[in-house]
């Protein structure tokens, strides 16, 4: 079983190597034009790209879909077919496991040689076939069709149907063995997470990372009422969950500012810093601002920073679309030079691995090395924004990560550097949380299986560590 590679067996024939069965490659006139010829084609050849970019080349899957990427794998597409490629290349993500280790045992001998776009379209097609509402008929089709597009692939067109076809007869059989820790996360990170919190709480995060989450929102006024308004609920936390994903512009509330999009978790650390009206806030690695939108919308004079522009102009967007108003910097979170602050939220950058029922692509293109390199980026920002902050004044500092050495860990260095910091317990009951989510210490451990529910899609939140701090007067 290999699962941490970018293959799935060891190759057996070189893809010149012709055979009985084989499809001669197409023209690159003759592929465009089937590719316009048959509808969704074009979208599980970009999903299959995009799936490639991912594990092979440590993209995001944010950067791949994004408009300004580069190379676009969308191009020409209609939004519905960039929605279904979307689709498919997260189900292949969030069960990227699953998948290889059902195809190692339907490919015994290997994928060929100098052929990885091969086991992109394999693995596009497996997507639809164990994961998503799509015809079996049309996810081979469509795959023995992407196949036959490349050159390199095209004399292979005839095992993607064999492989496909086999992988439905066999379904069941994948699906029962399959083990949300063993098959679906990375060897390193699934170790981690046993050494850190056990083998059955690492089996309950795992397992929450294989549901496909539904949007929170993060409303200005009267929860309850825009909850109802929009087919959602209020989480005891004060987010509303929707029940169903509607495109976000379309709907009711999103033009005229009265909510923003923020997982239930990422909502909690400007709820823990309480800013008062008229303070001034600053607000530390604050793209795409949804912590800046609490803040302001709390009356706070706020100054968000953050070292990429380009993320900036989305936070501005966001604030504009509001109704909403912050000082919108651009510089280094570790060298930031102003005048003291009231307040000071840092939500460091870190290995996000928190965050993996949302973001399926982060545990396969994190590394072992990233972790201890981000907790030394954070323990920088940490002792600097200390000299922003006034005497009395507050800090709080969150990460989306599961790894302690970027939370509880992190806090204990930087009270052991600073005397003249206190530490500050936080109450979870009255965030609308469980007792269990406060550590030992008195720090926020949210974890994705912490909220309950029968529905797949309306349990769980994002992973976080919110710790609260004051600096002495």
């Amino acid at each position: 079983m290999i699962r941490d590679k970018a293959s799935f067996g060891r190759p057996k024939t070189g893809p010149g190597k012709t055979g009985p069965g084989r499809t001669k490659p197409q023209t690159a006139e003759q592929a465009a034009a089937e590719a316009l010829a048959h509808p969704g084609l074009a979208a599980r050849v970009a999903a299959a790209a995009i799936i490639g970019d991912v594990i092979q080349g440590g993209h995001t899957l944010d950067e791949k879909f994004a408009a300004e990427a580069a190379p676009s794998r969308l191009a020409g597409l209609a939004e519905r077919d960039k929605g279904l490629a979307r689709s498919i290349a997260t189900a292949a993500l969030r069960r990227l496991g699953t998948i290889r280790l059902a195809l190692s045992q339907l490919v015994e001998k290997g994928l060929p040689r100098n052929c990885a776009s091969l086991e992109w379209i394999l693995i596009a097609g497996s997507a639809q076939i164990l994961f998503l509402d799509i015809p079996d008929h049309a996810a081979v089709d469509l795959a023995v069709r992407a196949a036959r597009l490349d050159t390199k692939s095209a004399g292979f067109a005839n095992l993607v149907n064999g492989v496909l076809r086999n992988l439905i007869r066999r379904r069941d059989e994948f699906l029962e063995q399959s083990d949300p820790l063993e098959d679906d996360t990375p060897h390193w990170l699934a170790a981690r997470w046993r050494r850190v919190y056990g083998e059955e709480r690492a089996q309950k995060i795992a397992a929450a990372h294989r549901d496909e989450p539904t949007l929170d929102l993060t409303v200005k006024s009267d929860a309850q009422a825009w909850a109802e308004k929009l087919g959602g609920r209020v989480l005891p936390t004060g987010s509303v969950r929707l029940a169903a994903h509607t495109p976000i512009p379309e709907l009711p509330g999103f033009s005229e500012g009265e909510w923003w999009v923020q997982d239930a978790s990422a909502a909690l650390p400007a709820r823990v810093l309480a800013v008062k009206p008229g303070e001034r806030v600053l607000d530390l690695c604050a793209a795409p601002g949804g912590k800046t939108a609490q803040l302001a919308s709390a009356g706070a004079k706020v100054t968000a920073l953050d070292r990429s522009a380009e993320r900036l102009k989305i936070l501005a967007a966001n604030l504009t679309r509001l109704q909403l108003e912050a000082s919108v910097a651009v510089g280094d979170a570790a060298q930031f030079k102003a005048e003291p602050f009231d307040a000071i939220l840092v939500d460091a950058p870190c290995s996000a691995t928190g965050t993996a029922r949302r973001c399926p692509d982060v545990p396969w293109i994190k590394k072992p090395g990233d972790i201890s390199a981000l907790a030394a980026i954070q323990a920088r920002i940490l002792d600097h924004a200390l000299t922003l902050l006034k005497r009395g004044g507050r800090l709080v500092y969150c990460t989306c990560s599961l790894e302690p050495e970027e939370g509880e860990a992190q806090i204990a260095a930087l009270l052991r550097r600073n005397p003249d910091v206190s530490h500050e317990r936080i109450d979870p009951v009255a965030l609308g949380l469980p007792a269990q989510a406060a550590t030992p210490d008195g720090d926020l451990r949210l974890l994705p299986d912490l909220l309950p529910d029968p529905d797949p899609r309306q349990r769980g939140l994002d992973g976080f560590f919110i710790a609260s701090l004051k600096k002495l007067g």
